[in-house]
């Protein structure tokens, strides 16, 4: 039979192309198979280890994990008629992040839902997915989502480092002079949760420090290609509130003149009630 050998040529050139393109662009690898529902061409691209962290269906381990994963959502965006649009990618040395914004229907018109995935190779076969966003745009409701990554030693420098520094003191005119004068910063409920320009952001913040002092972050994992700096992180007190920690991933886009165009975050981190 001489076409057999062909065959195995053919089907051995198929999964290599399918790996050379899934490893180039894990993310859109992964949102092909939620819009599909079908985990076969990720499972191709990485044969090992695959682990997904998922703010609803918690850690999903192993291919046979992720065929019912991959089914199961693809299931509840088709209902709510999910159409997505990519923000901004990062990528360094073998991570990518990929910041989108979902369009899901309802009665009232679409609900905007933002969402950041970070896929990270453990080596030449296996991956890693964290995903990060707030479910409040899904079911109106905040889900405490604990640690996914442990702190580690890491200080953005710059503007983000300055950001940080800011945050944690909660100290108002600092944060917002980090800001271009067209900057903004986007909550993780959505784009109508938009704070732009000195005005609109010196009043958020004000709010954010009402707790009765700034914000701490322990720095997790850093993903910086020079423009955007992607901090994964574990919010850990709010004000002079102790919290459990909670996952949360917050990318800082730089601006022409050294400060922050954009800040987008992504997390469930709730704001501890302050008394009237």
């Amino acid at each position: 039979m001489p076409w057999f050998p062909d065959f195995v040529a053919a089907a051995e050139m198929a999964r290599r192309e399918i790996q050379d393109a899934g490893r180039s662009d894990p993310v859109a690898q992964y949102l092909s198979a939620l819009d599909r529902g079908d985990a076969r061409d990720l499972q191709t691209v990485w044969p090992g280890h695959v682990v997904v962290r998922d703010p609803r269906a918690g850690t999903i381990r192993g291919h046979r994990q992720l065929r019912r994963f991959i089914g199961e959502s693809h299931e509840l965006l088709a209902k709510r008629h999910a159409r997505t649009e990519t923000v901004a990618s990062t990528c360094v040395s073998g991570r990518v992040v990929v910041e989108l914004l979902a369009r899901l229907a309802h009665d009232d018109g679409d609900v905007l839902w933002p969402v950041a995935v970070v896929a990270e190779a453990v080596d030449e076969a296996s991956v890693e997915f964290r995903t990060y966003c707030s479910q409040w745009p899904v079911d109106g409701r905040r889900h405490v989502r604990g640690p996914i990554l442990g702190p580690g030693l890491l200080h953005p420098g710059d503007v983000v480092g300055r950001y940080l520094d800011a945050l944690m003191a909660g100290d108002v005119d600092a944060i917002v002079n980090t800001f271009e004068i067209a900057g903004y910063l986007r909550e993780a409920t959505g784009s109508d949760a938009l704070h732009r320009g000195g005005a609109e952001l010196r009043a958020y913040f004000a709010a954010c420090f009402d707790a009765g002092g700034g914000i701490a972050l322990e720095r997790c994992g850093v993903t910086d290609d020079g423009v955007r700096c992607a901090l994964e992180y574990n919010c850990v007190r709010w004000g002079s509130h102790d919290l459990p920690p909670q996952a949360g991933i917050a990318v800082f886009e730089r601006g022409p003149n050294g400060r922050l165009a954009a800040v987008r975050i992504y997390d469930d981190v709730e704001p501890p009630a302050v008394p009237t």
